[in-house]
């Protein structure tokens, strides 16, 4: 499976604040991220589940970096192992409010990007916001 996301950021004053959301099935604090569209491309898919799931509108700096793992998928009738590759970009905001996101979300909001850090559920996640961040300050 193929997904891709985003590290969506903002300037605001000294401080830099990453966009995250709260997912309604597991409550758990994670990037936005989603599976691609047959025909679309990484950028597109990414700037759309940002969109969709975050409630605002990026444009894409540069690519960070692609991870991997593996999940159970159990929400069909017979549980299987799912090998994702999620491809993660570096987002500037541009417009948009985070209340404004879909309902896969339970909360999106904006958090200081230090906290994001610690807040995010994923080790690799941690590692992705902490990787951005050499790029953005």
């Amino acid at each position: 499976m193929i997904s891709a996301g985003g590290v969506a950021y903002r300037k605001v004053n000294d401080a830099v604040e990453i966009a995250l959301i709260k997912t309604a099935s597991e409550g758990r604090w994670q990037l936005p991220k989603g599976i691609v569209d047959p025909g679309e491309t990484l950028e597109q898919a990414a700037l759309r589940e940002v969109r969709e799931e975050a409630g605002i509108e990026c444009e894409i700096v540069a690519p960070i970096e692609t991870i991997d793992y593996w999940y159970v998928d159990r929400y069909g009738t017979q549980p299987f192992r799912v090998h994702k590759h999620v491809h993660f970009f570096l987002l500037k905001y541009i417009a948009g409010d985070v209340t404004d996101h879909d309902g896969e979300v339970v909360e999106a909001r904006w958090i200081e990007s230090g906290e994001a850090a610690v807040l995010l559920s994923f080790e690799k996640e941690k590692a992705i916001v902490k990787n951005a961040l050499h790029s953005i300050l």
